[in-house]
């Protein structure tokens, strides 16, 4: 049975959503896997991220630009040897023993180290939607395709974003600040592993940043410029162009907030595909 995103490719390969771009139409909804809510509300375990953590100091670099890049080309041997046993580490935990605060950086770890494996996997490539190896005839990058097992379940980059982390934290809007798709348009790759007891705080610093970024919000030729993120998942910003608006401003610094607080609407959205590598001028 195709899904919703396979669909729309579908009708609009047909001309059936002629009039609007695909990738706004074809954002996955959150749609709850149920399989994944227990959780040990009392559990004591927790998650070794040492290797992530090391990973990330050794290849994440600042820009001038304000984005974070990774240098996927200086990558060792060695470490790649690292990120992928560090993988079938997560592989092997019981998620279910974790609390729920454990669970949520988790599967931000997860998601973000899968991600950064699978373009590794296919460097060089100049977007990440080159690496084509999700099903469908239609479909585009890697997100669809099963590229691990979590307590002996085939998971999908997309499993873990639309059918984990938003709908079992309901839809909290900082998620899309945490997960990290290797495109300079995404909010950053965090600089360190994310952990249970501070997963809160970092989102919301990574939503205050990417808010006053221009990759976030702008304003050109009088009208608000958005991120393609506030577009596709706007059901997540409360649902309409004053959800996306109001938390723009909940984030936004003293000068941006003033012109959001005349904003009538959104003018445009945009959003870089351009890999995230330390050596990519973007586009």
């Amino acid at each position: 049975m195709l899904d919703r995103r396979r669909l729309l490719a579908l009708a609009a390969a047909a001309g059936g959503l002629a009039a609007l771009p695909l990738p706004a139409r074809a954002a996955p909804k959150a749609e709850l896997w149920e399989r994944w809510l227990p959780y040990a509300p009392q559990s004591r375990r927790r998650v070794d991220h040492a290797v992530w953590d090391a990973f990330l100091a050794r290849y994440l670099q600042q820009g001038t630009d304000g984005i974070a890049r990774l240098a996927y080309g200086a990558v060792s041997a060695g470490d790649r040897r690292a990120l992928r046993g560090y993988l079938a580490a997560l592989s092997a935990v019981p998620v279910r023993d974790l609390t729920r605060p454990e669970q949520f950086a988790y599967w931000f770890n997860l998601y973000n180290a899968l991600t950064v494996e699978t373009v590794l996997a296919h460097y060089p490539v100049d977007s990440i939607r080159d690496i084509d190896i999700s099903p469908g005839l239609f479909a585009q990058g890697p997100w669809g395709a099963e590229l691990i097992e979590v307590e002996g379940t085939p998971l999908s980059l997309d499993d873990i974003e639309h059918r984990i982390l938003r709908p079992v934290w309901n839809q909290d809007p900082l998620i899309h600040y945490g997960v990290n798709c290797a495109a300079l348009g995404c909010p950053d790759m965090q600089p360190q592993a994310f952990r249970a007891e501070t997963a809160g705080a970092v989102l919301a610093r990574a939503a205050g940043a990417y808010v006053n970024h221009p990759r976030g919000a702008d304003f050109r030729n009088g009208g608000l410029v958005v991120s393609s993120i506030y577009v596709w998942f706007q059901e997540d910003f409360g649902d309409s162009e004053a959800g996306v608006i109001a938390h723009l401003s909940q984030h936004a610094q003293s000068a941006l907030a003033q012109r959001l607080a005349e904003a009538e609407g959104i003018f445009d959205d945009r959003y870089d595909w351009a890999l995230n590598d330390a050596g990519s001028r973007g586009t």
